[in-house]
């Protein structure tokens, strides 16, 4: 690597001295070098806030090309040595600590001004073949900036330890990073720079750097705010969401109901439990049992609805809430989970064999309307007494009430669970289970 920083450096200063003049006279070349310092600091500035600090200058030039342009291979490498060494300095300074990465900046000061004197060299040689045609210097300069931004992944893609080159590696890198508008910001920036400089229209100019650190501000500043959301929605989801059955958890329930009560609206609170859970442990495993879990949240998320809403409240218990449907149509549907409950078996494996399990849920299901008088979670207290009612009574059943019917001396009894409408389920051998 050293010998590779030192061919590098050094051959980018003998182009530089055998060129051996600055375009442009002393009192545009000022002015503008210092404008280009300025404003190319500012950019990496922002480049490092992004990249919390970590401050190595990987990022090229983004005005090198107007640069090289404008004040020719001796210019440009004038400006990387002073620009690179006041990086050097910001990290010293940022980081007292650390040691300065001389190697590094005598790199990036070699690649970058040989990349941006073969651009020039090449401006001069290709353009009189394109000038014939209509928009000769944009069209050349749109193949330039692809070509630098290319040899500088190349050249960026060698590796510290070993100094070998990922031709095809860097390549595909650019292709994934590098999007057309980034390349057409570049272009146009470039050209811009260059004809205003050309023309010294220094308010243009600018204008220009203050325009171009202006959206790259706001491009970072954008994402951040977009990925701060996208953070705070997946610890958001994390917290509502059940790690093994990754359906809602408790705390969701508890978020959905107090958004549900303001409804004011017809709904089915559902309690469901499955049967005989602890057995299924004791017999085999907590993983089996987990697998048993897992197979009844995805049995019963397979048969809602978009409006329906699915909970683990428990252990082996989940509720679920049914909106926008009548009475006869929630039984209906309780009915359907367990058909698809009974007909495809939990699968297992226990000791090297593979298991199925039948599995079968007890069920009580409220039907109220919400409102000042009873809300959500008084109803799923009372389905909760209808699925003990559903256990104490054999298991495998729905006991239902629809409080839209019953008088408010039946709600009464319901808590009591002595008289309580139930519907009736077909068991695991087509029977029914009264």
């Amino acid at each position: 690597m050293r010998v590779l920083t030192f061919c590098l450096f050094v051959g980018s200063a003998i182009i530089a001295i055998l060129y051996g003049k600055i375009n442009v006279e002393l009192s545009i070349f000022l002015p503008a070098l210092a404008l280009f310092l300025i404003f190319s600091y500012l950019n990496w500035r922002l480049n490092a806030k992004e990249k919390t600090l970590r401050i190595d200058g990987d990022q090229g030039l983004s005005y090198g090309l107007a640069l090289v342009l404008i004040v020719g291979p001796a210019g440009a490498f004038l400006f990387e040595t002073i620009y690179r060494f006041l990086l050097v300095t910001h990290r010293k300074i940022a980081f007292p600590g650390k040691k300065a990465k001389f190697l590094h900046a005598f790199y990036t000061i070699g690649a970058y001004s040989l990349i941006y004197s073969m651009t020039y060299f090449l401006f001069h040689l290709v353009y009189p073949f394109l000038e014939p045609l209509p928009f000769d210097f944009w069209l050349l300069l749109a193949i330039l900036v692809v070509f630098t931004a290319i040899l500088s992944d190349i050249l960026l893609s060698l590796t510290r330890i070993t100094g070998q080159i990922h031709i095809m590696k860097a390549i595909a890198g650019f292709l994934q990073r590098r999007s057309p508008l980034e390349l057409g910001r570049t272009m146009f920036s470039n050209g811009l720079l260059t004809v205003f400089f050309m023309e010294q229209h220094w308010e243009l100019v600018i204008i220009l750097f203050l325009l171009n650190y202006t959206v790259t501000r706001s491009f970072f500043s954008n994402p951040q705010t977009v990925r701060h959301k996208i953070e705070r929605d997946k610890f958001e989801a994390m917290a509502y969401t059940d790690f093994l059955t990754q359906v809602h958890n408790r705390t969701y329930m508890d978020k959905v109901m107090g958004e549900l009560n303001k409804m004011e609206e017809r709904m089915a609170v559902v309690v469901a439990d499955i049967d005989d859970f602890k057995q299924t442990n004791d017999t085999f495993n907590h993983h089996v049992g987990d697998q048993v879990i897992l197979h009844a949240a995805n049995t019963f998320s397979s048969c809602l609805t978009k409006d329906d809403y699915l909970f683990r409240s428990g252990g082996e218990e989940f509720t679920f809430i049914f909106r926008g449907k009548s009475y006869h149509e929630c039984v209906s549907q309780i009915q359907g989970i367990q058909t698809a409950m009974q007909r495809n078996p939990a699968k297992a494996d226990y000791h090297m064999e593979d298991l199925s399990i039948y599995l079968t849920c007890s069920y009580g299901m409220f039907f109220f309307e919400a409102s000042k008088h009873l809300d959500i979670k008084e109803a799923y207290i009372y389905a909760d007494d209808l699925l003990l009612h559903s256990k104490d009574t054999g298991k495998n059943r729905l006991t239902s009430v629809n409080s839209l019917v019953v008088s408010e001396m039946d709600m009464e009894s319901i808590t009591k669970r002595d008289e309580i409408l139930s519907g009736n389920l077909p068991n695991s051998n087509g029977n029914m289970i009264r």
